[in-house]
């Protein structure tokens, strides 16, 4: 059996004792949605979850996690985060803000410790996928542990 790699997520879920299990797949370059992510784990999509890097006016950047068939609601993001304008931040910025590619950006392990806001629907399933830092790579979690490990804030990030 090949051994897997750990990442950043994984290291910080280890040193804090919480369990987990890492989930790995073929990556599509030309399908990085979580859509896709949960046809090839064999996961219903109701428990993939994506992570949105975004930038408030008065707290800069922020990261959102919501369903992988949700639309970010920024005015609610916002709101939850203290600010009067979130937006997305562009493309080019995920990598030297995050340390993390499209399609492989998780809630933990980032550059820096941004405040991490997840989609309070999380919370209703037992476990939920996330990224596990890159593309291909998926922790499986208990939405409580993820809160929890991620400092995050639980809020209605969607419509």
């Amino acid at each position: 059996m090949k051994k897997i790699k750990k990442t950043n997520a994984a290291r910080i879920l280890d040193k804090l004792g919480i369990d987990y299990e890492i989930k790995t797949y073929e990556v599509d370059e030309d399908d990085l949605s979580a859509v896709h992510v949960a046809q090839v784990v064999g996961m219903d999509i109701s428990k993939v979850f994506k992570t949105l890097v975004t930038r408030g006016d008065k707290t800069g950047v922020i990261m959102a996690v919501i369903g992988g068939a949700d639309e970010l609601n920024l005015k609610a993001l916002a709101k939850a985060s203290g600010n009067k304008h979130v937006e997305m931040i562009a493309l080019k910025e995920l990598f030297p803000l995050t340390g993390y590619v499209r399609g492989g950006c998780s809630p933990l392990g980032a550059k820096k410790n941004y405040p991490v806001f997840i989609d309070s629907r999380a919370l209703e399933q037992e476990k939920i996928s996330i990224s596990a830092g890159q593309r291909g790579m998926q922790i499986i979690i208990s939405p409580k542990d993820l809160v929890t490990a991620a400092n995050a804030t639980v809020s209605n990030l969607i419509d």
